[in-house]
């Protein structure tokens, strides 16, 4: 039996490499979205935030509501920078909307930890797949990933990674810089994978969770970059995010095993810089953002799109950005849910959440879907088609977060 995967990687924190299952897919609805709370960084700031007041310094407070429900769930800030966020007993590992909390952590992502971020291996059965209806297409041929040439600014600017801690240790997904329609031309959205934010049913929030566009941008191997100064591996820095908005259907019924919700399988982040910034959202710092089309149509009709991501399981390293450009087929894993997009595509852990692009309804570049799954012998992916649930969960992180 083949397995079916989301692809995100993992590293048990402070021990070695191995490779472990892989979680199951997230799904985010509209109606039931749920949201994240914002809270602070080292120094009880929120860098680049626009909520709370600004002291004397110009930094910006952490409302006291905020501090008065980190309190409430047992978070010391002091001792969660120390490493108590290292704790994931489940009586204390945050899981509903209203909990989300991810205080910044100045340098915790150095280089060394986002390039050791590696891969479970929590597996799907192909078999699995059933009740169709007919509405699977024959799996497609596999195609080559392709590397992107770097500088990645230059092709792909609105490219990165997410990086996030959970109880396995240090995992990474891929991620896409998206357009806000409630501040144009300022966004501070980033589109991903459901299952890159939350456990899911067995599990709750992930820790430290954070974005860095371009990661990598110069293209260097692996052998380059173990000495290689932060500024190289994050030239843009690193984004930390103070909003996520993911479904309860994840929340609910998401598992280790199964694919349940993968027609589902996205989410959107608000980001805030970790040092504060100069003042420049993250579609200025980075050049670009993608619209998203959420009317995108059906496979048999949508043409090519073109997957992008960071795998990160052999054959790959996770250090560099890759692409593949293919006619999607349809997937249905179950008669009751949406049929997905499926493509040939030997990207493997780590491309979970990358975006796919196609051209949209104006005839220019638009993210159609993100990866979500695929087997664990590698060849083809696939992606929710994103429609109304979609586009309610990003409808409202933009009204959140309207005119700042």
């Amino acid at each position: 039996m083949r397995s079916i995967r989301p692809l995100f990687t993992a590293r048990r924190e402070g021990g070695a490499r191995r490779r472990r299952p892989l979680t199951a897919v997230v799904a985010l609805g509209a109606a039931l979205a749920l949201t994240a709370t914002a809270c602070g960084s080292e120094d009880d700031t929120v860098g680049g935030q626009q909520t709370g007041q600004a002291a004397d310094d110009g930094k910006i407070q952490i409302p006291d509501d905020i501090k008065n429900r980190l309190k409430d769930h047992g978070i010391d800030l002091d001792k969660w920078r120390d490493g108590a966020w290292k704790d994931w007993d489940k009586d204390k590992w945050l899981r509903e909307a209203q909990d989300y909390v991810n205080p910044i952590i100045d340098g915790l992502w150095d280089p060394d930890r986002m390039r050791d971020a590696e891969q479970p291996d929590q597996g799907v059965e192909e078999g699995d797949i059933s009740d169709d209806q007919g509405v699977t297409d024959p799996t497609p041929e596999p195609v080559d990933a392709q590397p992107v040439t770097a500088p990645y600014r230059t092709g792909a600017a609105e490219a990165g990674k997410v990086f996030f801690d959970g109880p396995d240790g240090s995992m990474v997904c891929s991620a896409t810089v998206v357009k806000d329609p409630a501040n144009p031309g300022k966004s501070n959205l980033v589109w991903t994978a459901g299952h890159c934010v939350h456990a899911g049913k067995s599990g709750g929030w992930y820790r430290n969770i954070a974005f860095v566009p371009s990661y990598n941008n110069n293209g260097k191997s692996s052998a380059e970059l173990e000495s290689a100064a932060r500024e190289e591996v994050a030239p843009l820095g690193v984004w930390w995010s103070n909003w996520a908005q993911t479904s309860t259907q994840w929340i609910e019924q998401g598992g280790p095993t199964g694919g349940q919700g993968a027609p589902y399988d996205f989410a959107v982040l608000h980001v805030t810089p970790e040092e504060g910034g100069d003042g420049r959202s993250l579609e200025e710092t980075v050049g670009a953002a993608l619209p998203v089309d959420f009317d995108a149509p059906e496979a048999s009709e949508i043409g090519s799109v073109t997957a992008k991501g960071y795998p990160a399981s052999a054959p790959f390293d996770g250090q560099k950005l890759f692409q593949c450009p293919d006619t999607p087929g349809r997937l249905s894993l179950s008669a009751n849910e949406p049929t997905m997009y499926r493509i040939g595509c030997t990207m493997t852990g780590g491309s979970s959440g990358g975006g796919w692009i196609a051209e949209g309804s104006d005839g220019q570049p638009a993210l159609v879907s993100n990866t979500s799954i695929g087997p664990v012998t590698a060849g083809w992916l696939a992606g929710p088609n994103l429609g109304t649930e979609a586009k309610g969960v990003y409808d409202a992180v933009s009204k959140k977060f309207a005119g700042q």
